[in-house]
């Protein structure tokens, strides 16, 4: 068993429980979150019939005891109520977060007890146990460090295996094990590169890779995180799924890298929090429903909360990039004193308007022109002709990534030209945007491919290609058995109104997530049949794959086909890629 291992098992703290209080996760926070700024743990807890107040009340009671009687009277207690329950959450020093975990649990054993009028377990007994595992855990020579990076204003990015500072090219790694001390380090040597997080429901991957495209164009190293891999310039470090703090670790130690564009995902937020408070900007390309549900994240206005969380990542001087078309984003704006940049579809927009009045920067569309204000003056950086991926300025979802792209491009120091040229080599394909919008040509049918997974996103894609002329239709559905009966069917009849000819519902065999395989394709045919579609109209494949070649198979010149791939996109780009495919 390793040291990680041993700490994780160190103590077995159990409290009262009934059928109406149950405590779903205790996990680590690493650094800020939708809490607060603090590294330390957070507990959710689910109860019934239970006044949240008294919750609450007897929570900083027994963790502010905890915490005076572990010596951490400097640290800090907090709460939030959702729908059901509460995030219970304590700060701790960076070093001590495993014994942080048992912390939490020791105060809500005692919570517990008062509750449901159980016995607890001796007060002393509980504090000597936790402090058994704090004095294993501990790392004063992390503390240390810590404490020298802020006065050199550096960053510094911890895990369990290693420590960093600074970032990228100025940055140096250390086991956790054999860290420096703070005179022994070369301070002049390291320095941070220029930050940047994205975050929204949708949109945010197309973005980072925007903002990697501008920046490589202005002749940077870029490194970039996203859902789909780690990348420095050209080269793949990893792929997967690397929009939480990992991934931001994994780039930023990389020595090549001059400047980081990072996707930040609402998972990593609200599982770990974010890897660092010197960001120079940070994106929330907007909010829409989607995964609501997890860690007391149950409204579109709480998922904002959750997406807004990234204003904790900035610097001094740090800019907050935000769609000013958005309600959900401008309503939670009010909650954030940060320097804003807007963008928006129209100069009319009431955020723009107001930004260009009172002399604060923002970026709009003009007509045609994607125009950006300084806070003195407009420039016009480019036309929606000249940026590919708006499809000459149909796929408006797009128009919007460009803008937020230009205003997180601005607050890096990227100058018009770079933007300029950024935006215009970006190409709507699976190599410079895989999954978003890509065309592809079929015996003289249009294809195109997206990765579109909820309402909001597969609007958007629909709303740009139904102006297409075209033959018959064709659009590939699936969904993930983990998304409610409801879901599927508002997905549907979104789906529905690029107006197909053909619904092809195929299985998502890998992610039944509970369900029977059929069901979910049985939603899609019911909602389609019951929206005034025939039979024929609608047909079935066993994957997505399958479903792929079925269409292709009864393309003709002219057809337009929407396929919206969320497994085995390998395998399709290939296939499409390849020319005509007959279906298994």
């Amino acid at each position: 068993m390793d040291r990680i291992e041993q700490l994780e098992n160190a103590l077995q703290i159990t409290s009262a429980q009934t059928d109406t209080i149950r405590v779903e996760d205790v996990r680590r926070l690493t650094g800020p979150g939708l809490l607060w700024d603090y590294p330390g743990a957070v507990m959710d807890v689910f109860f019934d019939e239970i006044d949240p107040e008294t919750v609450a009340d007897l929570w900083h009671r027994h963790a502010r005891r905890v915490l005076d009687a572990l010596g951490w009277q400097g640290e800090h207690v907090i709460h939030r109520h959702f729908q059901g329950g509460s995030n219970l959450a304590i700060s701790a020093p960076m070093d001590q977060l495993y014994s942080a975990i048992f912390a939490v649990q020791g105060a809500w054993h005692f919570c517990a007890a008062e509750l449901l009028g159980a016995e607890p377990d001796p007060f002393e007994t509980m504090i000597a146990d936790i402090r058994r595992v704090m004095a294993q855990e501990a790392n004063p020579a992390l503390i240390r460090l810590i404490g020298a990076a802020d006065e050199h204003g550096i960053d510094i990015l911890c895990d369990d295996d290693e420590i960093s500072l600074g970032h990228g090219t100025g940055s140096r790694v250390w086991s956790v094990d054999g860290l420096p001390e703070p005179d022994q380090v070369d301070w002049p040597t390291l320095h941070d590169v220029p930050v940047a997080f994205i975050t929204g429901t949708n949109g945010k991957t197309t973005t980072t890779r925007l903002c990697t495209a501008i920046a490589t164009a202005a002749g940077k190293v870029a490194g970039l995180t996203s859902t789909d891999m780690v990348r420095v310039g050209d080269d793949i470090l990893d792929r997967g799924d690397y929009s939480g703090p990992g991934g931001a670790r994994m780039l930023l130690r990389d020595r090549r890298v001059q400047i980081a564009c990072l996707e930040v995902a609402r998972g990593g937020i609200l599982r770990r929090g974010l890897p660092t408070r010197r960001a120079r900007v940070a994106v929330v390309t907007n909010v829409a429903a989607d995964h609501l549900g997890q860690y007391g994240v149950n409204t579109v206005p709480e998922l904002a909360q959750a997406k807004f969380a990234v204003h904790r990542t900035l610097g001094e001087n740090g800019v907050l990039v935000l769609n000013a078309d958005d309600a959900h984003v401008v309503a939670e704006a009010a909650n954030v004193d940060r320097t804003i940049c807007w963008f928006a579809l129209s100069p009319d927009n009431p955020q723009i308007a107001g930004a260009c009045a009172s002399g604060r920067p923002c970026a709009y569309l003009d007509g045609t022109d994607l125009i950006f204000f300084d806070g003195k003056a407009a420039e016009t950086i480019t036309s929606v002709q000249q940026v590919p991926i708006t499809l000459n300025g149909a796929a408006q979802y797009n128009v919007q990534n460009a803008l937020a792209a230009l205003c997180a491009s601005k607050a890096l120091g990227m100058e018009g030209a770079a933007i300029r040229s950024g935006l215009a080599g970006f190409q709507p394909d699976a190599r410079d945007n895989p999954g978003r919008c890509n065309e592809f040509a079929h015996g003289g049918a249009r294809v195109f491919v997206d990765f579109a997974h909820n309402p909001h996103s597969v609007a958007a894609v629909c709303k740009a290609l139904s102006p297409l002329e075209s033959g018959r239709r064709f659009i590939l559905l699936s969904h993930a058995g983990d998304r409610s009966d409801s879901d599927i069917r508002d997905m549907t009849a979104t789906a529905l109104k690029f107006h197909p000819d053909v619904v092809v519902a195929a299985e998502l065999a890998g992610y039944l997530r509970g369900r029977e395989l059929g069901e979910v394709p049985d939603l899609i045919e019911t909602s389609a049949l019951n929206a005034g579609m025939t039979c024929a109209q609608v047909l079935r494949a066993r994957s997505p794959l399958e479903g792929v070649k079925l269409i292709l198979q009864q393309l003709q010149p002219g057809d337009l086909a929407l396929l919206l791939v969320l497994a085995e996109r390998d395998a399709v780009f290939q296939l499409l890629e390849g020319g005509a495919a007959q279906p298994s």
